[in-house]
């Protein structure tokens, strides 16, 4: 969907009896906060880093913030000159989509309660009841798989780097390793090769994870487009989906279904997917069809009314759909940053909407009065 700088922003849209109430926690690309919206779209909490490029965060249960970024002072990528040799690994991943050094949890007022560093994260992350937290890593393929790995293009005399792909890795609260699952020993470099277009420097790209009760752990891979589960006993491939393109966010939802947002070439939508029959089970789609388009990043969150936060990320707009497939609210990002290349955007990665009720909240102070310069600034009011 494109966007223009003088477009409506803000609360453009809501169905008060229709709409899921909460609030909504969002960061905009290449700002230094992040925000706790209230459902009529005004600023009731900020949270500044100054040491990382803020992604994307999520409330905990304890009342923190667990936000992953990139340290400041992670130097420029290095140029992409493909006739030349490949920059060593760690300069090469920062040139990668979802390059992130640290994983942080900061307290309501902002103070850093505990971090993790590690240089060859990325995207996500999932933070377990026991405190435990997941996070996926990039590794490199050793050479024979590299070389059995079919798909992608190849720039015209491109010296390709080794190809890369990801490990799931769980760290204790005293940050070491417990468990590591290799998602590259899982797939088939035949079977499940690199999207024709994608250039041959990522085989998996896995952008999301999520855990269900039982273990279980659902990861969408987009270099491939996969959705794939890992059974929490054997820790194998329990079911592989290959129906969508792209795609961002595969969570658990439920009845053990799994939902998506599948980017599409042209045109995008959310589908629920029954695991036990491979099938959509519920999808959403614009009308007409290039209505609804992010070609990447982006996700959606089922609210516990059976509601759907949608984040539409490239062009910064988040809306609410029912299970009639209404949208019920709508709000347009009106924070205007610059991307790595001195471009404007308002682009969010993923956006989060939390009850009232959400043990984060409790006590806070959520009047956007607070606010109010902000929130006027912004025209947020």
């Amino acid at each position: 969907m494109g966007w223009s700088v003088n477009r409506p922003t803000g609360l453009t849209f809501h169905r008060h009896g229709l709409s899921t109430k909460g609030y909504t926690l969002l960061t905009p690309h290449g700002d230094a906060a992040t925000y706790l919206i209230d459902i009529d779209g005004r600023i009731v909490h900020r949270w500044v880093f100054s040491h990382i490029k803020p992604g994307y965060g999520r409330l905990l249960e304890n009342g923190n913030l667990l936000m992953t970024g990139s340290d400041i002072n992670t130097p420029k990528p290095p140029k992409d000159e493909p006739t030349k040799a490949p920059p060593p690994l760690e300069h090469h991943v920062t040139r990668l989509g979802g390059y992130h050094t640290t994983l942080v949890e900061v307290d309501w007022d902002g103070n850093v309660v505990w971090e993790y560093i590690n240089k060859f994260q990325h995207h996500d992350f999932f933070r377990f009841a026991n405190g435990n937290t997941m996070v996926p890593v990039w590794v490199e393929l050793p050479e024979e798989f590299h070389r059995g790995v079919r798909g992608g293009r190849k720039m015209p005399r491109e010296r390709l780097p080794r190809l890369l792909g990801d490990d799931l890795v769980e760290i204790d609260q005293d940050q070491n390793e417990v468990r590591r699952i290799h998602t590259w020993k899982l797939l088939d470099p035949v079977r499940d090769p690199i999207f024709a277009t994608v250039r041959r420097w990522e085989w998996t790209h896995i952008n999301s994870i999520d855990v269900n009760l039982e273990g279980d752990i659902v990861f969408s891979a987009r270099h491939n487009d996969r959705v794939c589960v890992i059974d929490s006993k054997s820790e194998e491939i329990s079911f592989k989906y290959t129906e969508t393109h792209g795609q961002h966010h595969a969570t658990w939802v439920k009845d053990g279904n799994i939902q998506v947002f599948d980017n599409g070439d042209s045109s995008s939508r959310i589908i629920e997917i029954d695991p036990s029959k491979s099938q959509v089970v519920w999808d959403y789609h614009g009308i007409p069809s290039d209505q609804f388009f992010s070609g990447h990043i982006s996700g959606a969150t089922r609210l516990g009314s059976g509601n759907v936060l949608v984040c539409e990320g490239t062009s910064g707009r988040l809306f609410e759909v029912n299970r009639a497939r209404e949208v019920v609210w709508e709000w347009i990002n009106p924070f205007v940053n610059n991307n790595s290349r001195g471009e404007a955007t308002v682009s969010i990665y993923r956006a989060h909407r939390y009850p009232v009720d959400h043990p984060a909240l409790v006590d806070k102070d959520l009047d956007p009065n607070r606010f109010r310069n902000l929130n006027q600034l912004n025209g947020l009011t």
